[in-house]
């Protein structure tokens, strides 16, 4: 029965799941059907929960603001349900779970960034365009 529920969850674990963790910003492309045409719903803001690792039932909590209210959406990462998740940006926290961010409001809900490699070039040029610039 084990080797049952092994080679299922390995049938129903996606690859192509980018990294994701607490603080990222995160936009999640969603399938669903509108009478008979397959449409894509895209639903962006920040990952305040992971949860159950990367396991077949892994899930992750994502909050945006719309029109002045909180919206928090859980997605399973391994559904055939989501189309694609992109990272947009990653935000630097000390704390797995983010539930503090649903009572903060302004600039205590937003977190630092958290500049990779490829972003620090991009800075760099930019400041050495502008100083050239002068």
């Amino acid at each position: 029965m084990e080797k049952q529920i092994e080679e299922f969850a390995k049938q129903v674990k996606r690859t192509d799941i980018p990294q994701i963790k607490s603080g990222d910003t995160v936009r999640v492309y969603q399938k669903y059907r509108d009478k008979d045409k397959d449409k894509i719903q895209m639903f962006e803001g920040m990952v305040i929960c992971r949860k159950h690792g990367n396991e077949s039932g892994a899930a992750i909590t994502v909050r945006k603001i719309a029109s002045g209210v909180g919206v928090e959406k859980i997605f399973p990462l391994h559904s055939p349900i989501i189309d694609k998740i992109e990272v947009i940006r990653s935000g630097k926290t000390r704390r797995a779970k983010l539930y503090f961010i649903r009572d903060a409001k302004g600039k205590k809900a937003k977190l630092k960034q958290i500049v990779t490699g490829a972003a620090k070039k991009t800075e760099t040029k930019k400041s050495s365009e502008t100083e050239e610039a002068k």
